[in-house]
């Protein structure tokens, strides 16, 4: 097939997905697609331009997104409108309209969102406003530290002064189809700024500062944003930019903000120095927002790997739980390392434990892909199945693959030593001085999590030789 034919059969899709003025897919796939389908009909349209146009078809509508790029005193001069205008047929220009505009309907159903290839949902709306602000930033030598922050700093403060004192942040979702997704519903009533608006406000803001530095006269915005969402893990050992992975997002975003810095930020885009009031609510809110989406790991729901339902209603914990213990599955022996298949494996999982095991569900609390995610089992709140005896004391956290011989990738062992642990520690679900165990020390008939891996929990903090239960 020569590239002539392959872009007219990209297009084609493209255009048969946006026939239909009410559906489309509604994954970053096919948006990025939409993306380089505008940039071929505006060959001379600079980067600038085309973002600032697409985000200004995103603030059409008065939804949670209208007014962020506002600056405090005069939008038009801090952000002027691009003067080129876009090339866009009536098809696209409504594709576009549906996928940028965010808003929230009844049933808590979240629109102007995307099923990354990751698993991840992003809203579009703060991305645009992210890129658009690191590509002015180029051209503007005088931009303060912590410019690409704005942003996603305006979207936090407005949250923090409008939203009740429960609901500052989140929540998460599930789609109705990873592989065809049409609908995000959110798992309860929603703040401001829902995960997906701050998924799309940290990749705003890691895209933008890396914009504001580089050459981009050549790029195009389809690539920067393909090579950042779709790239596998292979491909992302080979990357020079280790912070263009979508992937890795929280850890990223933390390699270019502290919490005083996002602090000062929110405190200068809602212009309330001296206001006690607002400065304490500000502080509590970026608390909030370091505890949930810093100290925490990405997390895919057992929505979005597909589990099946528990078989009867599993009992509950009553944290803080004293011990963590590490295991690995052998079969299958293999690392996964996409979405597509960790989903796969966590299904299989869940077949066999309910299944063949007899019990009642998955048994594992979480288990680690080597696709840079954790997976949720039973999570923080249900009694696991994972170590006999100790389910009602303990998480058991399991590593897909043998590990008799070879150790996880050293990205996923952090994963669970310090951002699982920090994550369960802070939110009260392990206590301060919990102990981290392998399965055969509890289990003697057993040799996981694998000579290998247990060999390195040694020398984890809070690992202990001897189990204090024995």
């Amino acid at each position: 097939m020569t590239p002539g034919e392959l872009w007219i059969m990209t297009m084609a899709g493209i255009c048969i997905i946006m026939q239909s003025s009410a559906v489309h897919l509604r994954n970053m796939e096919h948006f990025i697609t939409a993306v380089a389908h505008l940039e071929h009909l505006n060959p001379h349209l600079s980067s600038l331009a085309l973002v600032s146009n697409l985000r200004q078809i995103a603030d059409q509508t008065h939804n949670i997104t209208h007014g962020f790029m506002r600056s405090s005193n005069n939008e038009t001069e801090t952000h002027p409108k691009i003067k080129e205008q876009l090339n866009i047929d009536f098809n696209l220009s409504n594709f576009f309209s549906q996928a940028l505009h965010h808003f929230i309907i009844d049933a808590y159903e979240e629109k102007g969102v995307v099923l990354t290839p990751d698993g991840t949902t992003v809203a579009l709306a703060p991305l645009l406003l992210g890129l658009e602000s690191g590509l002015r930033a180029k051209n503007d030598s005088n931009q303060p530290n912590g410019f690409y922050l704005h942003p996603l700093a305006r979207m936090l403060g407005l949250s923090f002064l409008n939203s009740t004192p429960t609901v500052k942040l989140g929540p998460d979702g599930c789609w109705d189809s990873v592989s065809a997704p049409m609908v995000f519903t959110l798992s309860s009533k929603p703040s401001l700024v829902t995960d997906a608006v701050v998924h799309g406000g940290m990749d705003g803001a890691i895209l933008g500062k890396h914009l504001s530095v580089v050459n981009c006269s050549q790029m195009n915005v389809s690539t920067l944003l393909r090579s950042y969402y779709t790239r596998t893990v292979e491909e992302l050992d080979d990357v020079l930019d280790s912070h263009l992975k979508g992937r890795y997002r929280r850890q990223n975003f933390q390699k270019i903000t502290s919490s005083s810095m996002l602090q000062e930020k929110v405190a200068d885009v809602l212009s309330s120095p001296g206001d006690a009031e607002v400065e304490s609510l500000i502080e509590k809110g970026i608390k909030e927002f370091v505890l949930r989406y810093l100290d925490c790991p990405s997390i895919i729901p057992r929505c979005i790997w597909g589990a099946a339902p528990p078989q009867v209603p599993l009992e509950l914990l009553s944290p803080p739980m004293s011990f963590l213990y590490i295991h690995h599955t052998a079969i299958p022996s293999k690392p996964c390392l996409n979405l597509q298949m960790c989903s796969q494996n966590m299904r299989a999982m869940q077949r066999f434990h309910q299944k063949d095991r007899g019990w009642y569900d998955i048994g594992y609390s979480f288990v680690l892909g080597s696709d840079g995610y954790i997976y949720e089992g039973r999570g923080w709140m249900s009694q696991g199945a994972h170590t006999k005896g100790r389910n009602n004391v303990g998480y058991g956290v399991a590593f897909i693959g043998d590990y008799s011989g070879r150790l996880p990738s050293t990205h996923d062992m952090d994963l669970v030593r310090h951002h699982l642990v920090k994550c369960g520690v802070n939110n009260g679900f392990l206590q301060e001085d919990f102990t981290i165990l392998g399965h055969r020390q509890v289990v003697v008939t057993t040799s996981c999590p694998g000579d290998a891996l247990y060999s390195e929990i040694t020398t984890w903090k809070h690992y202990k030789d001897k189990d204090p239960l024995k």
